[in-house]
């Protein structure tokens, strides 16, 4: 049946606009060529002329002129302007380049002539239902929407296009609602049902789809620029994805749009919040983290704020506000006080505006912890274990062997005197990786050049005749080297991790260790346990030497004065360190590790009487001895106890603490000249911009405030942005175009009425995301068919008058969705820690600048390699290569990106991704059997949901013949071609046959009918 037949006896035809608008026809002339110069900026305006607002375009300029005197154009000053042939004199400026044209000038001498009659604009107006006649619904217009549609159309002299085919429909309706294709099953169960609701039974089967979340959610993570780290050089990771799985439930649930708001606007002040509230909040914790040495803190504060108020802005009420960070809009009726009066509501947050940690993860406070209960198990697990093993070890410092241990070591530290060093020189050394290493006088060694991340030196001693029971490494502060010495170093520090001492072949067991300065956690003793983390550390600003001594497991009998090989091996943080001056000395004595080999504190302890020592210093005293010289039994439990510390603080270092906002920290908020952060100017509190309606409390505002105002009856533009950005997601573009601003500078809606008709239905029925998308779903307009054909194609060219049902490139995380649910790896498990699915190497190469942290692209592997592209790890500062045209998750962006560009095909032709799909899906058709016919069949299916059609059979036949031949002639390749991915492979299939029938599924991934929403 065809609409315009049935509703143009229902239309008005209103010919030629008899009386201008203004808001469709002269607001966008003004916006686009006067309102810069000429609108609510005062500290820009020209000439004292203002054009926006009624009342002040009719006051007298400098020129004495009134812009506008309504009824007489001869005698407004803009009309003469604009006709004025005079370079100097003629408006918009020749410079400005802004023109207007003929047209133009004419409708403004026409509309001032009628009166120059103002309207406010449309979006800061209430939306109000317009009443539909009766009699309106027949079997052609399924719901309200669809006369809005026909009664445009019908005044266009347009028809709308047929119904879609079943398969395609319940294809696009499939893509929309889950993000994936429907199976072959469900596409037969759809065309078979001659119930009369049997599409409505799909949709519901779709709306209630756990899948449903994580479709809706891809776009709300645009506009939330959520990811999974911080962005800038550290980029460190955070734990954010807890919050997308709030967003992934929460709209499976169809919690209403003014709770899903309300909650992550300002969560945390709800009443009694609840931990899903205070989660719910980190959407304004998406933001930019920068934890960059050079970054100055309260600078980066200001940015995240800046940030705050742009995105709430954007996101809830459609409007640019950024633009009045520095001045009051130029466009739309905003001033800086709005501006900054806003941003006074995010500004008590106890945050400092760098995060804090280090290493993999780097989150800001405040921030909460979110554990589920097998980790709260697997964490009481490892507290218990930790505990009893401080417990064991302290029992065991408490026996009479530990004592007797202790009492021991002290006597023999009583006399440091029984120790003599002699100092050795060596008789060859050798530095390696360009280190210049050379003997000095008195044996002293000297070391200098740029060391790289790990070095070594390997030092001969000469033999020893009497039995040798320890060496020593003493630096020697010398005026040559950096801040003196002692070690030669830029910055920071380097660690002495490995020292190992042989005589020819053997190797001599260095039992004990000590040194009289160590960095952090690393033990004296931990030179000797091969762990790169722990060891002797050195530093230019420590002014005086540093001893490190070693003592032999026994004394070392040398009578044939075998010569010594000593390799020291230490890692440097920065790149620029060295051992600098240094000298080796050996002992013969009893025992080396006396007080030289002690910190100076500790020395001072051991020179005390033990009757007259305080019981704190012999604390101190056997503190040291049981953390540096433990017996045997006690270091074994010492190292049980340091691995389950570790352990404990790896697994804690891992469990989500969620970034969330707080208002914990009250704060004066000041205007800022220009947006600088060092020029506050006046004071204010947090409010809503003036020009909209007042919020029910009066007085200074706090977020939740803010937040319940966003949902009052008479707010004109938040009702209107989400239903603008819903209309988006099913038709490409927006019933506005510009779905980031809806102020001013933005377009007058062809379907303005039908905007608001859905602004107002979407508030009437309990701000049910469900219901609006069910309602727009059911439309005829959505389920006509996609196919240009006729007039539409003329005359409607990007679909803005609906004259066809929606068709684009479907977005790159449907695409990669849809390849593997068509090959059957999508694993559709939902919700949890993001996944590193395949991407091309070294992918994260180019942020390995520093060694503070690890930036090697960790591969997933087995099923999360085939996770949705919801769960793709994220990072700020380079995203997943193959969403293509995903958004950069820096700032908030709320307009669909629909792209054809090169970079679809270079991702689904060569990306793993689709190759491995392929091969799969392959392997699938032949091991479903039957002829080429019925294998081509299939996996036609798998992909496109429809039958194929003898044509379609005939040029996949032709394609997979080619194929085969040319792997016939290359067994090789074709045998590349089936090991690609680890996917499990049949090996009872022909290589042949497989690799060649690969390409052709391929080719089917790679269809324009696949790759675009019909």
């Amino acid at each position: 049946m065809n609409w315009y037949a049935i509703l143009l006896p229902l239309i008005f035809v209103n010919v030629g606009w008899a009386e201008i608008s203004f808001n469709r026809e002269i607001r966008p002339i003004l916006s686009e060529n006067c309102f810069y110069c000429h609108g609510q900026d005062g500290n820009k305006r020209k000439a004292g002329i203002r054009l926006d607002v009624r009342e002040d375009a009719m006051l007298p300029a400098e020129s004495k002129i009134s812009p506008i005197v309504p009824g007489k154009p001869d005698e407004s000053g803009l009309i003469q302007r604009i006709f004025n042939q005079d370079p100097e004199e003629m408006m918009p400026p020749q410079n400005s380049h802004r023109q207007l044209s003929a047209e133009q000038r004419k409708l403004l001498q026409r509309w001032i002539a009628e009166g120059a009659k103002y309207e406010s604009h449309w979006a800061f107006v209430a939306p109000v239902k317009q009443t539909l006649p009766e009699g309106w619904k027949t079997a052609a217009l399924h719901n309200e929407i669809d006369y809005f549609v026909a009664q445009k159309l019908a005044s266009e002299q347009l028809s709308p296009a047929p119904p879609a085919d079943r398969p395609t429909l319940l294809r696009r309706l499939s893509l929309d609602l889950i993000g994936l294709s429907p199976t072959p099953e469900e596409v037969d169960l759809f065309v078979g049902d001659q119930s009369p609701n049997a599409y409505e039974k799909q949709v519901d089967r779709l709306l209630n789809s756990p899948h449903y979340g994580e479709r809706m959610a891809m776009p709300w993570l645009d506009a939330a620029r959520y990811a999974d780290s911080n962005g800038f050089q550290q980029d460190g990771d955070t734990f954010q994805y807890v919050w997308r799985d709030w967003v992934v439930q929460s709209l499976n649930a169809d919690l209403p749009f003014d709770q899903f708001s309300i909650q992550q606007l300002a969560g945390d002040l709800l009443p009694n919040a609840t931990q899903e509230q205070q989660i719910a909040s980190a959407f304004n914790r998406n933001h930019l983290l920068n934890g960059e040495g050079g970054a100055i803190a309260e600078e980066q504060r200001y940015n995240i704020l800046f940030d705050r108020v742009d995105t709430t802005s954007t996101v809830f009420m459609g409007l640019t506000m950024a633009c009045a960070q520095c001045h009051d809009h130029k466009y739309d009726p905003m001033t800086q006080q709005d501006y900054y009066s806003m941003m006074a509501l995010f500004n008590q947050v106890p945050e400092s505006g760098v995060p804090g940690g280090s290493g993999q993860y780097r989150v800001a406070d405040p921030a909460i912890e979110v554990v589920t209960a097998a980790e709260k198990e697997q964490l009481a697990t490892l507290e218990n274990a930790a505990k009893a093993a401080i417990k064991a070890e302290q029992e065991a410092g408490q026996t009479e062997a530990a004592q007797a241990a202790f009492a021991a070591w002290e006597q023999s530290m009583a006399d440091d005197g029984v120790v003599t060093w002699e100092p050795m020189t060596p008789t060859g050394v050798e530095a390696k990786d360009g280190v210049d290493l050379r003997i000095q006088k008195e044996g002293i060694l000297y070391a200098k050049g740029v060391a790289p991340d790990k070095t070594d030196y390997v030092i001969n001693l000469p033999g020893q005749t009497k039995p040798l029971t320890g060496l020593r490494i003493e630096t020697i502060p010398d005026a040559t080297l950096p801040s003196g010495g002692a070690g030669r170093s830029d910055s920071g520090n380097a660690v002495l991790t490995r020292v190992t001492l042989r005589k020819g072949e053997e190797e001599i067991a260095l039992v004990a260790a000590s040194a009289d300065y160590t960095q952090g956690s690393f033990s004296p003793s931990g030179v000797l346990d091969k762990d790169d983390n722990t060891g002797w550390a050195f530093h230019p600003d420590v002014k005086h030497p540093h001893h490190l001594v070693l003592q032999t497991a026994s004394p070392v009998a040398n009578p044939e004065k075998t010569p010594l090989t000593l390799t020291i091996e230490f890692r440097s943080q920065h790149k620029a360190h060295q051992l600098g001056k240094f000298r080796i000395s050996s002992t013969t004595s009893g025992q080396p590790a006396g007080r030289q080999g002690v910190p100076p504190e500790i020395a001072e302890i051991l020179k005390q009487d033990p009757a007259k020592r305080a019981k704190e210093a012999t604390e101190k005293l056997r503190a040291h001895f049981f953390k540096s010289s433990p017996p045997a039994a006690l270091a074994r439990l010492k190292q049980e106890r340091e691995a389950k510390d570790s352990a404990l603080k790896n697994y804690k270092a891992k469990l989500p603490r969620v970034m969330v906002m707080s208002d914990a920290k009250p704060r004066q908020t000041k205007m800022l000249e220009r947006g600088n952060y060092l020029a506050p100017t006046k004071d204010v509190v947090g409010a809503t911009p003036a020009f909209l309606p007042p919020p029910p409390k009066a007085g200074a505002l706090n977020r939740l405030d803010f937040a319940q105002w966003l949902f009052t009856p008479d707010h004109p533009l938040t009702a209107r942005v989400q239903a603008n950005r819903m209309w988006q997601h099913f038709f490409g573009t927006g019933l506005v175009k510009t779905a980031e601003d809806v102020g001013v500078q933005s377009e007058m809606p062809i379907y303005g009425q039908l905007l608001d008709w859905l602004a107002v239905e979407f508030c009437e029925h309990g701000w049910s995301i469900k219901h609006l998308n069910r309602l727009i779903v059911m439309s005829a307009t959505y389920q006509q068919s996609s196919r240009q054909e006729g007039a539409s194609k003329q005359r409607d060219p990007e679909n803005r008058l609906l004259s066809r049902g929606p068709r684009f490139r479907a977005p790159a995380m449907v695409l990669r969705d849809a390849a593997l649910a068509a090959s059957g790896l999508l694993d559709d498990r939902i919700g949890g820690k993001p996944v590193y699915p395949y991407q091309p190497e070294a992918i994260w190469e180019t942020l390995a600048i520093t060694k503070e942290r690890d930036f090697t692209y960790p591969a997933s592997s087995g099923a999360d390699l085939y996770r949705r592209s919801l769960y793709t790890f994220w990072r700020r500062t380079i995203g997943p290569a193959n969403m293509f045209d995903g958004s950069n998750r820096q700032t908030c962006k709320v307009r669909t990106a629909i792209t054809c560009t090169p970079l679809h095909s270079l991702t689904t032709l060569n990306d793993i991704t689709w190759a491995e799909a392929a091969r799969v899906l392959a392997g699938k058709a032949l091991e479903a059997g039957g002829n080429a016919t019925a294998q081509l069949r299939f996996a036609f299916r798998r992909v496109l949901g429809r039958q194929p059609a003898e044509a379609d059979l005939a040029a996949l036949q032709r394609a997979w013949d080619k194929q085969r031949a040319i792997y016939q002639a290359d067994p090789k390749a074709a045998a590349e071609v089936v090991a690609l991915g680890p996917a499990p492979k049949n090996a009872a299939l022909n290589v042949v046959e497989h690799a060649s029938l690969t390409n052709v599924c391929l080719a089917l991934l790679n269809l324009d009918e696949a790759l675009t929403k019909e």
